[in-house]
């Protein structure tokens, strides 16, 4: 199958994304560009028998602001790849990556910690609670790191785990809830100090059906509500189904992507065909 066009690309001698994103809706008939990949290849070498491997492979796509957008692709398509390139814990080998108006690949290690800090949340397979600490005290950890204390520290925790529905399980240890209320806290700590993007990387993979589908629709809250711009990485087409878009890869580039423009269900199933059409006679890995 040849690579589908990728809708709401702007062309080659587009303005680098700083200026993009200063732009008005009106002007680009569409929401800020918050991330914007141009021709990224991630390619890791073997010193020893020079070896290369092309992880990633001259992939381009753009996130707007407030989308909410699945990322599919089979086991060795570069999904791992990417999320670590936009998380900041590796660096492209060549392209642009530019992310809430910053080059990655130009920040030191120190901006980019600091970077990735504050304008960044994430979620993960393992919930990554620290069980030595309340709900509470992990979900205020991104702020005390970021140097914050005292009252701020509690009424921003406080009004997050409010919102996706924790509050009664603030004092409780980890190993006191369950898995459900225990992702839930991880999202909380991801969007406590209201980063510019969530990254979540298969993010139900841990939780039985109903905390799933409950997981995924927190998710739609803080994207409709709290217009937090989100990136999932996940192979499972009906959490993909809950987003706005979802981008396919393969063999380290865009195979193409579908936006949603009808039902979850018709989207659920226009996933399936795409996923059908991406591994042939092969089932996703």
């Amino acid at each position: 199958m040849q690579q589908h066009p990728q809708q709401h690309t702007p062309a080659p001698n587009s303005p680098p994304m700083a200026a993009t994103v200063a732009d008005s809706d009106a002007a680009t008939q569409h929401p800020p560009i918050v991330l914007r990949l141009r021709d990224v290849t991630r390619v890791y070498g073997n010193t020893r028998n020079t070896v290369a491997t092309k992880a990633l492979n001259g992939m381009s796509f753009d996130v707007y602001q407030r989308e909410f957008i699945s990322i599919m692709g089979p086991s060795g398509s570069g999904k791992t790849t990417l999320l670590n390139l936009l998380a900041g814990l590796d660096r492209a080998t060549s392209g642009e990556l530019w992310l809430q108006g910053e080059n990655m690949n130009a920040l030191s290690a120190g901006k980019l910690a600091r970077f990735r800090r504050r304008n960044l949340g994430f979620v993960f397979q393992d919930f990554n609670l620290l069980d030595t600490l309340t709900l509470a005290e992990n979900v205020a950890l991104p702020l005390s790191l970021d140097g914050q204390h005292g009252d701020a520290i509690q009424q921003r925790v406080s009004a997050t785990m409010q919102f996706l529905g924790i509050a009664d399980s603030m004092q409780r240890y980890p190993y006191e809830v369950s898995g459900g209320e225990q992702q839930r806290a991880a999202v909380a700590r991801a969007v406590v100090h209201q980063p510019r993007m969530l990254l979540a990387d298969e993010p139900t993979g841990n939780l039985d059906s109903a905390s799933a589908r409950a997981l995924l629709e927190l998710f739609q809250k803080l994207n409709t509500q709290q217009q937090t711009t989100t990136l999932m990485v996940t192979h499972d087409p009906f959490s993909a189904s809950y987003s706005q878009r979802v981008i396919f890869i393969k063999d380290g580039r865009v195979f193409t992507h579908l936006q949603r423009n009808s039902s979850q269900q018709q989207f659920f199933q226009s996933i399936l065909n795409t996923l059908a059409q991406l591994e042939g006679t092969h089932d996703l890995a």
